[in-house]
């Protein structure tokens, strides 16, 4: 089973430390930890629930999906460097 999911893992691991990045950033601004804690559960949720039934449709394209992920990743993580290095 878990094979279908083996091309998506370089995904899923940077996806999970731009999840801890923005996480931090929103500590960092001064947002409830509660109100960000239920947030990012409920965002995780539904990349479950879209990951699960994307997969099954779209594995045709998951190369082009894998790197439309990584780019999205990389300028998030990147807006958030610079962010931090302002000190904003």
């Amino acid at each position: 089973m878990l094979e279908q999911y083996l091309p998506f893992v370089g995904l899923i691991i940077f996806g999970n430390i731009e999840n801890l990045v923005l996480s931090s950033q929103g500590v960092v601004a001064g947002v409830n930890p509660v109100k960000l804690g239920i947030a990012s559960i409920i965002c995780v949720s539904m990349w479950l629930i879209i990951g699960t039934f994307g997969t099954q449709l779209l594995f045709d394209y998951v190369s082009f999906i894998e790197f439309i992920g990584g780019l999205a990743i990389f300028i998030l993580g990147l807006q958030a460097m610079i962010q931090s290095a302002r000190g904003e």
